[in-house]
């Protein structure tokens, strides 16, 4: 029964979810009227979702709206449809659009819609004062209501028949902006407007403008009338005539007001709190131009021009003279003259850094002059009170130049093969600027033009040139040239190839000659030798000078401590020092010190048999005199007390023998552990033990 239950459970279970299933087919978000919306129209946002469904049954959907990812409309409900409603659109209304719905669990979102409020809403532009003066500022607000930032604003100042100026200002936290323009002179009617704009993101970036603001009316008014400047003088103005300048101007108030008089903008008198300026001087050919004069007043100001024409009195003299470069003790003559015009007090200057110096008060000079004349000069002709200067004029005077003097700048004549030659041209005398010329053989190398001397450096040397040097100088005296004496270079060649040698090679006896050969290859003369044996310290055992390509040093002893390594070093006057491979010298012993050492070996030797030989006779002779007396014992027994009696007398006999004499009047041997050695000694000997007997007997009767 129980099981029966559960089955029918089940399959109502599965009817019914059979009946819950749905899906979504799509989620779609449109705009009406248009994806494109006029500001201030209204503008709806709708989001649709398409679902699928097994039955009909009651589903609810969460439908949000968002724009630029942030929530702006939520909604639940049982139909698939969301309306967001804008009645009044704005350009903040301006964005991505989409929607997302969610329903039992399942979730489905739109593409994204564009938006665009076309259009702004019309600035509003407030000036802060509708009458100002020349000078002043006029502070303008410009305001978007109902707009988002970040926005930007544009200004314009407009004047009758001129372009409008125009300011720019961003505002990224505000939907207004304040800006000041400044009144200038000229300004009298002025006229404000502003626009708005901001950042459009459509298919491409754009910026969006709104329509112009409310023009405002601005009013100025002068502080002051424009000045007037004028001279109180004929109108023909020569060099000479006294010039007065007066610039005037009307004030509304006297306060920080100041007049200003310019010419090509150097000021030249100004006044201030003072409605009038003056100016005079005695007029000169400069004081022709344009003049200027300016009212100020705070930030307002007006100015006046006036041109001016001098007329010139007569023209700049003109300073002549005979010669322009002479030599020194010549006769020079300056003449100063006016092109058509006698009458002027003339004087003669030479010009100096401290002041000029006043030669004479005439038109004329003449003088005889020397070095100390060289310099520019200037005439001066004044006629009612002005004083006009000539062009300077450069007059040099010239010593003679005097017989160079050619050398080596380091010092010697000589130069190192490979090395350049710096060669150096002096004089002692002459004006500059001189000219010199450096020659090698007769060939030009370098033309110098400098004071008092000149350097040539010659980098081609080679070994077997044998081309002097010289030097020419002149300037501009008539004199001429002067040539140098002609300078002999001795080339230096290098050290090259230094070799080491010695006679004999590699082993020499001990108390020998050694002949040391140190040479070289390639290498100027004198050269410098030096021999050496390398220690700790390399010690130096030989030094020579010559001029020669080698030396030869005989070391006449040799030792065992002169056996080492040897090497050469050489040098010359191009200061570098070469060496030579090293060799290894052995000293070995001499001929007659192997014998005096072989004899040695040989005596020691003859000695040390001669001593063995020695040493085996005498150990044989002691064991001869046991075997004779054991056989006396053995064949003679009677007759033992008769030689014991002889041998008592005789004590000498026995004296540090190897027998001793025991209880019953036997022979021993002290030696126990030779006994079968003499006996065997007694059988071998019997025969010539009897036979030596009686010498030896007749041997000890006599002692």
């Amino acid at each position: 029964m129980y099981l029966a239950l559960l089955v029918i459970f089940l399959q109502c279970s599965g009817v019914y979810t059979q009946e819950r299933v749905f899906t979504f087919n799509s989620v779609e978000i449109r705009a009406e009227p248009s994806v494109k919306v006029k500001n201030g129209a209204p503008m709806s946002i709708i989001c649709y979702a398409d679902i699928s469904k097994s039955a009909n049954f009651h589903l609810q959907h969460n439908i949000t709206i968002f724009k630029d990812g942030k929530l702006v409309y939520m909604i639940v409900s049982d139909k698939g449809v969301a309306q967001y409603e804008v009645p009044i659109a704005r350009s903040s209304d301006t964005g991505e659009y989409d929607c997302t719905v969610k329903a039992d669990g399942k979730t489905k979102s739109s593409n994204p819609l564009h938006v665009w409020v076309t259009g702004m809403t019309k600035p509003i532009l407030t000036a802060e004062k509708r009458e100002v003066l020349e000078g002043e500022v006029v502070k303008l607000r410009c305001e978007l209501p109902e707009e988002v930032p970040p926005l930007q604003f544009l200004f314009r100042k407009i004047k009758m028949n001129s372009t409008p100026k125009e300011k720019y200002v961003f505002e990224a936290h505000r939907n207004f902006s304040t800006v000041e323009f400044s009144v200038e002179e000229g300004d009298n009617i002025l006229q404000f407007d502003c626009f708005g704009k901001r950042y459009v993101k459509h298919i491409n970036i754009e910026l969006e403008s709104s329509e112009p603001s409310n023009r405002t009316l601005v009013t100025v008014k002068e502080p002051f009338i424009k000045p007037s400047l004028i001279i109180k003088s004929t109108s023909n103005i020569t060099e000479g005539d006294r010039i007065e300048f007066e610039c005037s101007t009307v004030v509304a108030r006297m306060r920080d007001i100041e007049i200003i008089l310019q010419k090509n903008k150097t000021i030249l008198n100004s006044v201030r709190d003072e409605k009038l300026l003056k100016y005079s001087a005695v007029a000169t050919l400069e004081d022709s131009g344009e003049y200027l004069c300016k009212v100020e007043q705070g930030r307002a100001s007006k100015t006046t021009k006036l041109n001016v024409v001098v007329a010139e009195l007569f023209p700049k003299p003109i300073l002549s003279a005979s010669m322009s470069k002479l030599d020194e003790n010549k006769e020079l003559t300056l003449s100063c003259s006016i092109s058509g015009f006698r009458k002027a007090n003339f004087s003669i200057l030479r010009r100096n850094s401290n002041g000029d110096i006043l030669l004479k008060n005439s038109r004329n000079l003449t003088m005889r002059v020397n070095v100390n004349d060289t310099g520019s000069y200037i005439c001066k002709a004044e006629v009612k009170r002005i004083a006009k200067e000539s062009k300077p004029v450069r007059i040099s005077v010239y010593a003679p130049v005097s017989k160079p003097t050619l050398s080596v700048v380091s010092g010697l004549p000589e130069v190192v093969l490979g090395k350049p030659l710096r060669l150096i041209c002096r004089l002692l005398m002459g004006t500059p600027p001189i000219t010199f010329t450096f020659y090698k053989g007769n060939e030009v190398k370098k033309v110098v033009i400098n004071d008092t001397y000149a350097t040539f450096l010659d980098e081609n040397i080679r070994q077997n040139d044998k081309r002097g040097y010289k030097c020419d100088a002149r300037n501009n005296h008539s004199s001429g040239v002067k040539t140098s004496n002609i300078l002999n270079i001795t080339v230096i060649v290098p050290i090259q190839n230094v070799s080491l040698g010695s006679i004999p090679y590699g082993e020499v006896e001990d108390g020998s000659e050694t002949v040391f050969l140190c040479s070289v290859e390639e290498g100027s003369w004198p050269i410098h030798f030096k021999i050496f044996k390398k220690t700790d310290h390399d010690t130096l055992l030989y030094e020579k000078t010559e001029s020669t390509d080698r030396i030869v040093w005989h070391k006449e002893t040799m030792s065992r401590q002169d056996t080492g390594t040897y090497y050469c070093m050489v040098s010359n006057r191009a200061k570098v020092n070469v060496k030579s491979h090293p060799i290894t010298i052995n000293v070995i012993l001499a001929s007659w010190q192997k014998g005096v050492i072989a004899a040695f070996v040989l005596i020691l030797i003859a000695g040390a048999i001669t001593l063995t030989v020695w040493w085996f006779l005498c150990k044989k002779k002691k064991a001869k005199g046991s075997s004779m007396e054991m056989s006396r014992s053995a064949l003679a027994t009677n007759s033992t007390n008769e030689k014991l009696a002889r041998q008592h007398n005789d004590g000498d006999y026995y004296s540090g023998s190897g027998y001793i004499e025991d209880g019953e009047n036997h022979m021993k041997s002290t030696d126990e552990n030779k006994g079968t050695d003499l006996e065997s000694a007694e059988v071998e000997y019997t025969e010539v033990e009897v036979s030596t007997l009686d010498p030896h007997r007749e041997n000890t009767r006599a002692s």
